[in-house]
């Protein structure tokens, strides 16, 4: 299936703190004596200034709706959509350090409308957060690439013979923040990128890094290249860019571990953007949200250099085809790397939200699924894009999510 471009952004400021714990409940599935709370129509009834009758129709209703399946609601859902009940409890969360701001922000707006769900995300990076989701301890994981074949059997002893899905919510350019006193435009093709990360170019003034920047005054200085320390999918990510458009130059099968000594490790993507910044002539990659007054290098496609813009990097995801995982309702992608359409930033990562197609524990799937319809609501995601400079997903793509959501079942 092709995706469609994805479209504009909604306006919305948020002021949001993020909660940052470690591990909830040992078994995100296990049983306990959480329930929820179905006052909801009754109460909005009541704010409005319903009339009495209306007010006993809504009871009446809540009442009939008790010993249902609790799949029945995804609150979280789009505008339009009816309201969720009320929820109460603990929702924990680990994962990419990316989406620390966009968490941030969905924490924020979905508590306006929940304020009785505590969500706690801790951004430890992707690998930690799909090893805690794997082990039980979290009840979803955040994640800037999908499960593997050996993560998605292991998650079958957690979350039930359905495994867990890949839930796409959000998509952001991976951009190369430099620092390099007096150049402030800087053009990389994909070969001398991948060149200067596999330690090949060592100098700013190389030939190689001259020949697309003659106007620029490159130094005569050695460059210090910054990756990442400990597993993440904007490493893994970063290094399928580089496999898939220079493969000749770089030999190193993608991962989530940083495979070329040399350079300058740093915990996190906060850390890569610390680094990167005190130190002169360095180079590194992080998620574009994390960059602030950074300068970035312009990526070469085609005939062309391509600043990173949401807008460029959803037309990548627009022209990314699905994954192969054999798991109903998985939405993970094989993004369209080697594009060379006009206007594409092709150094783009898709972020997931990875859940369990089953939840034992009834209380805790609801949450996992009022919380996530939040997160890929319109409203969701115009809050990310306000954070973290984030492109929003598709209305077809959103559709698909909602509809994995729906399928997951709880109490079971």
């Amino acid at each position: 299936m092709k995706l469609n471009r994805l479209g504009s952004t909604l306006a919305i400021a948020m002021a949001a703190s993020l909660v940052l714990t470690a591990c909830g409940d040992d078994n995100p599935t296990a049983s306990d004596e959480t329930t929820t709370e179905e006052e909801a129509a009754d109460d909005g009834a009541a704010d409005d200034g319903a009339t009495d009758d209306a007010a006993d129709d809504s009871a009446d209703e809540s009442a009939a709706g008790e010993g249902e399946d609790s799949t029945a609601e995804t609150g979280g859902a789009g505008e339009g959509d009816a309201p969720a009940a009320e929820l109460s409890g603990t929702l924990s969360g680990a994962g990419a350090s990316s989406q620390d701001s966009a968490m941030a922000a969905w924490i924020a707006g979905y508590n306006q409308g929940q304020p009785g769900v505590t969500v706690n995300y801790d951004g430890v990076g992707s690998g930690g957060g799909r090893e805690q989701l794997v082990a039980g301890a979290v009840d979803f994981a955040g994640s800037d690439a999908y499960l593997d074949e050996e993560e998605a059997t292991a998650a079958q002893e957690v979350c039930g013979p359905d495994g867990a899905m890949n839930i796409p919510v959000y998509i952001s350019p991976v951009a190369i923040p430099y620092n390099v006193p007096g150049v402030d435009t800087l053009n990389l093709t994909p070969s001398v990128l991948a060149q200067i990360f596999n330690q090949q170019i060592t100098t700013w003034n190389d030939p190689a890094i001259a020949a697309d920047n003659p106007d620029a005054d490159l130094p005569e200085a050695d460059i210090t290249v910054v990756n990442r320390s400990d597993e993440s999918g904007t490493t893994e990510n970063f290094m399928e860019y580089l496999s898939a458009v220079a493969a000749e130059d770089w030999e190193h099968e993608a991962d989530k571990v940083w495979p070329v000594a040399g350079g300058e490790a740093a915990q996190g993507t906060s850390g890569v953007i610390q680094v990167v910044g005190a130190t002169e002539n360095a180079i590194g990659y992080a998620d574009a949200s994390a960059v602030g007054s950074l300068s970035t290098a312009l990526i070469g496609v085609g005939d062309e250099f391509v600043e990173f813009s949401p807008e460029a990097a959803a037309k990548v995801v627009d022209a990314s085809e699905p994954a192969e995982t054999g798991v109903e309702g998985d939405l993970a992608l094989e993004l369209a790397r080697d594009t060379t359409e006009s206007g594409a930033y092709p150094i783009v990562l898709v972020s997931y939200h990875i859940v369990c197609s089953n939840y034992s524990n009834a209380a805790q799937g609801d949450m996992v699924k009022d919380f996530i319809g939040y997160v890929i609501s319109e409203e969701g995601q115009a809050a990310s894009a306000e954070a973290a400079g984030s492109a929003p997903i598709s209305e077809d793509l959103r559709t698909a999510a909602t509809e994995s959501l729906d399928s997951i079942t709880t109490g079971e």
